[in-house]
């Protein structure tokens, strides 16, 4: 075992992707995220091309910019349906800037914003943003959104939404969080 490169990160070595392969390095985080892609695929019913992986989205506050990662999408029948953020921690501290994250993924809002930590997990729903279960036994699955697909509003998100979202997103996700806990990057 050794750290290389990123001192705030141990590396035991290299992994393989769960969804798509590539060789990754075996961290406790990247333990965890392969450990809810497996959950996504082999108890939730999804198939590996339902789901994109370590998606990029730049975020915006005033004149500052910074880009980080999603997680998890889940795409079905057309539509993201899903967004899964992955923190180590406290989940109720996430809350909000997750519930933000889902407001800025796509031109609409998604139907489930899910925070966890591997072990733990809190879904949201997307338009009133209330809490509606915990627990990875209680991500919504294939057929929870099969049944629940016609009663999605995927309604577009408005520009004020959108620049409060962004906001949100910034303040929680960048200012004073630590790049290499949250692959952050601040852009010029």
């Amino acid at each position: 075992m050794d750290i290389q490169g990123n001192p705030h990160h141990l590396i035991m070595g290299e992994l393989t992707d769960f969804l798509t392969g590539k060789t990754l390095p075996d961290t406790h985080d990247e333990r965890y995220r392969q450990k809810i892609a497996r959950w996504l695929v082999e108890n939730s019913g999804f198939s590996k091309q339902n789901i994109s992986n370590n998606i990029p989205l730049t975020i915006m506050a005033g004149e500052y910019k910074a880009a980080l990662k999603i997680d998890f999408l889940i795409f079905f029948q057309n539509k993201y349906i899903m967004m899964i953020k992955y923190a180590p921690g406290s989940l109720v501290t996430r809350r909000l800037s997750t519930l933000a994250l889902s407001r800025l993924v796509c031109e609409y809002q998604i139907p489930y914003a899910v925070i966890t930590n591997g072990e733990q997990a809190e879904i949201i729903d997307g338009d009133s943003g209330k809490l509606i279960a915990q627990s990875l036994d209680n991500l919504p699955d294939k057929k929870t959104v099969i049944q629940h697909m016609s009663g999605f509003s995927f309604k577009p998100i408005g520009k004020k939404v959108f620049d409060q979202a962004s906001r949100i997103a910034y303040a929680c996700e960048i200012d004073g969080a630590c790049p290499c806990d949250t692959d952050v990057c601040v852009l010029d």
